[in-house]
């Protein structure tokens, strides 16, 4: 029997175009975030070269510095977890291997996230 559905019908919500243009952008906009926030990251590792750790406690505990921190944390492990769901997706072609993959970089992503977070809450709140 001859489906009544036209070709575009039939195609929608197949294949990488169905959640490919939020996942474009979520890397384009974490990538865009990385350019400041690691440039700022960079400098202020060669102004603080050769502190001792009372020091890098204090540059921590810097209100300014604790955010830019956490947000260059999420940001970097949210951009690394899409870059590599998108290598998983396109070379692992075992549907439950490429699936446990990706829930594994997930998972690792958001614990090791977490953790970092957890890290520079602590030092900066002591």
């Amino acid at each position: 029997m001859k489906s009544m559905r036209s070709p575009l019908g039939r195609a929608r919500g197949l294949g990488s175009a169905k959640t490919g243009t939020d996942h474009w952008w979520a890397q384009r906009l974490t990538a865009l975030a990385l350019v400041p926030l690691t440039i700022w990251f960079v400098v202020s590792m060669i102004l603080v070269t050769g502190a001792d750790y009372a020091a890098a406690v204090d540059f921590i505990s810097s209100p300014i510095n604790a955010v830019l921190l956490i947000l260059l944390i999420v940001a970097t492990f949210h951009h690394g977890q899409l870059g590599l769901q998108v290598v998983i997706e396109d070379y692992i072609h075992t549907k439950w291997l490429e699936v446990g993959l990706i829930i594994a970089v997930k998972g690792l992503a958001i614990f090791l996230g977490v953790a970092s977070v957890y890290a520079v809450i602590a030092i900066a709140l002591k």
